[in-house]
């Protein structure tokens, strides 16, 4: 709105409205980046849990057969303990009758407790070597596993092959574990062992820089003298015969807590311990092999302490940033483990429900069809008497000629009332000039100050001379029988008031050509349904007829809400009057032209229908009439115009989820096949409607990007319901180019 001048020149100060009206706007920003931030958290939590799932950035390569010429045979025909002391490749052997128990791809919360209960039952160490994200999902365990005594160890944070992956992967792979070990544990460890590693022997040539590098950071890695293959799953007795080494060798042991179906494992280990015991082993950790090593070196050197720093436990206490850090990846787990799966429970249910409504929607409006279009069918004694159509008008210099010219050719008598709503630019002149230019006598135009569509429409009331009172916009055209197809359910006198069939003129544009999409494929067939079921909630403003002494009973149009129009038809069902579809009653309507206007125009119908929804919601327990919308319409619409788009437009994001880290074609055919359901509904309700096909030709781009633009204003509604926002109703931009029905087709 602009700001007036005064007659000497210097521009007024802005009224109070004036003022509300740009506080309103200053706060609506910061709603819509917290709704586009919601919608970006969501993908990050998506992708987090992909990632820990390796669906994001997994890499199931794993080489073999690579040559090993670069590797030094000490290290080839060495221990299963590679150390880089002293910035020197050595390995360390297990001591004789020494066992060193480890377990790979944990921690599961499904086997892993069972392991440490045995070990636990037989007094046992173990050394787990974890991997990052099974830690970050399942810190309890990894915390249980440290305070019994086990060792923990790095198995990268994805369980890829490390020979495959960049040094930066690398580096990454090892410091999200480390920080899963923090936030689980509090420690951090310098055991690693490589994702499909064995023995010493099987380093190549890819992946012996690896170790290298891992050795100056201070990583010692552990390979297997002796593997038990539970992995095979062979059976318990081949599993405790595999894992037992030769003679008296000592041996670091192979077994998996994780990984896969472990229930051999668990019937194996307590056979498998108690048989090495009777033999006179002892079971260690790899600290513990090392340590022993140490001390075997201190006293070969004649009892002092060996060349070189001396070694440490594995485990080293969290402290600082890496703490923290730790503690947030964990808790940025644990909001995604529970987020991810809530979220693909909401979206099967939102789904069942939307196939559900399409399928509710199909056979529902083929029955109001052949209902209302049967030869016999009838309201009543046909209506002819005259009715007040009641247009309010702001600013509506571009198409108040072309609503008052449509009216002009009506076949029903009416009389036409102009409510203008303190337009600053000549609208009332041009109302009365077009009037007098198309020779119509029952045209009255009333002047008032800027109080808002609802008073506009209340003062029109007040002025309507006849029972029956059609209200439609300043920017919209009928038919020449619109008029005369709106009022004849009024024959019926338990009928309060008639929704219309609004038409988008403006179409040749592709938003136009989306929201004419939807206006017919989701107004129409929804009114269809909501009809026969008796609880429509919205008569369009575009097109709405009234008993005159129904609207004056529940007080008229109110100024509580910003969807006044949703508001009086609640208001009208609880009272005990029926509203139907009259879908022969066509208006043409322009449409929001810019992204930015249609964003304005949906926020106010969404945030207007939530208010309405939330001062009519005594309804749900009252009794009577009311009762039955409150039970019936009010959930059919919080589940339909709340809750499903909600959540739908999640579905693509899902999809292209699904599509990018998943499966594509899986992903692909499915989204095909619910676009092929709403295409079916959309072509139905077109053929309904008797428009052209052509325009369906663009729904498979509607979804991609309007249904998401959609989801955001809905997501800016709720945000604005729940911290107690208000928004003043606002005037659209037009451009006059509905001229004429017969052009709008």
């Amino acid at each position: 709105m602009t700001t007036p001048t005064s007659s000497r020149g210097r521009r007024r100060a802005p009224t109070r409205i004036e003022r509300a009206a740009g506080r309103a706007a200053a706060l609506q920003r910061p709603r819509v980046i917290l709704a586009l931030l919601l919608l970006l958290a969501l993908t990050c939590v998506m992708l987090l849990d992909g990632y820990l799932r390796a669906e994001v950035g997994g890499d199931q390569r794993v080489r073999s057969g690579a040559d090993s010429s670069e590797v030094p045979d000490a290290i080839l025909d060495g221990g299963p303990i590679l150390t880089f002391r002293g910035g020197r490749a050595t390995t360390v052997s297990v001591p004789a009758k020494t066992i060193a128990l480890t377990f790979d791809d944990g921690p599961n919360p499904t086997w892993t407790p069972q392991v440490l209960d045995i070990l636990r039952k037989y007094d046992v160490p173990g050394t787990f070597f974890l991997v990052g994200s099974m830690v970050s999902r399942y810190p309890g365990i990894v915390r249980t596993m440290v305070e019994q005594g086990n060792e923990v160890g790095v198995h990268t944070f994805t369980h890829v092959d490390l020979s495959y992956q960049s040094a930066s992967r690398v580096d990454r792979e090892m410091e999200q574990t480390q920080l899963a070990l923090a936030g689980a544990a509090g420690i951090t460890t310098t055991l690693f062992r490589a994702p499909y590693s064995s023995e010493t022997d099987a380093i190549d040539d890819y992946s012996w820089p690896v170790y290298q590098r891992l050795g100056k950071d201070g990583y010692t890695s552990v390979f297997v003298d002796t593997d038990s293959d539970d992995w095979k799953r062979p059976g318990v007795s081949d599993i405790v015969k595999w894992a037992t080494p030769k003679g008296t060798q000592g041996a670091s042991v192979l077994f998996h807590d994780a990984g896969g179906e472990r229930s051999q494992t668990i019937a194996a280990l307590p056979q498998y311990i108690e048989k090495m015991k009777a033999k006179g082993y002892t079971f260690t950790t790899v600290s513990g092999v090392m340590e022993r090593q140490r001390a075997a070196d201190g006293r070969a050197a004649g009892g002092g302490t060996p060349a070189g720093p001396r070694l440490q436990a594995a485990h080293h206490r969290a402290t600082g940033l890496t703490l923290y850090e730790g503690k947030a990846l964990i808790a940025a787990v644990a909001v995604a483990e529970w987020t991810v799966p809530a979220l693909s429970v909401g979206l099967a249910i939102v789904g069942a429900a939307v196939l559900g409504r399409f399928g509710m929607m199909l056979v529902l409006a083929r029955r109001h069809h052949r209902q209302r279009n049967r030869r016999r069918f009838g309201w009543g004694p046909p209506v002819t008497g005259p009715v007040s159509v009641i247009v309010p008008a702001y600013n509506e210099k571009e198409c108040i000629a072309n609503t008052l010219q449509s009216l002009a050719r009506s076949t029903h008598p009416i009389e036409i009332i102009v409510v203008d709503d303190g337009s600053t630019d000549g609208t009332s002149r041009i109302a009365r000039d077009a009037a007098e230019s198309l020779g119509m006598t029952n045209v009255r135009v009333v002047r008032q100050e800027n109080a808002g569509k609802p008073a506009a429409l209340n003062n029109g009331v007040r002025h309507a001379s006849y029972d029956i009172v059609v209200m439609m916009d300043g920017d919209t055209v009928f038919e020449p029988d619109t008029v005369r197809h709106l009022v004849q359910p009024f024959a019926d006198p338990s009928v309060g008031a008639v929704a219309g069939n609004a038409k988008v003129g403006n179409r040749t544009t592709v938003i136009g050509a989306w929201q004419h999409i939807e206006y017919v494929m989701g107004f129409n067939l929804d009114r269809r349904m909501y009809d026969l079921l008796r609880c429509m909630p919205t008569i369009p403003g575009a097109i709405g007829a009234f008993r005159r002494e129904a609207v004056l009973a529940v007080g008229g149009m109110s100024e509580d809400t910003l969807a006044e129009d949703t508001d009086i038809t609640i208001a009208m069902h609880r009272a005990g009057w029926r509203v139907v579809y009259q879908e022969h009653a066509r208006a043409w309507t322009e449409a929001p032209g810019s992204l930015g206007q249609l964003w304005s125009q949906r926020y106010r119908w969404s945030y207007g229908t939530m208010q309405a929804l939330w001062k009519h919601r005594k309804s749900l327990t009252d009794r009577g009439p009311s009762g039955r919308f409150g039970r019936v319409g009010m959930p059919l619409v919080v589940v339909f115009q709340v809750v499903t788009p909600l959540f739908a437009p999640l579905i693509d994001v899902f999809t292209a989820y699904s599509m990018i880290f998943v499966d594509f074609r899986a992903a692909l055919l499915a989204w095909l096949a619910v676009l092929g359901v709403q295409l079916l509904c959309a072509a139905y309700a077109f053929r309904l409607d008797r428009e052209k096909y052509r325009y369906l030709l663009m729904m498979p781009l509607q979804q991609l990007a309007y249904r998401q633009m959609m989801y955001l204003v809905l997501i800016h509604s709720c945000v604005t319901a729940l911290t107690g926002g208000r928004l003043r109703w606002q005037k659209l931009k037009r451009t006059g180019e509905v001229g004429t029905p017969a052009g709008a087709g």
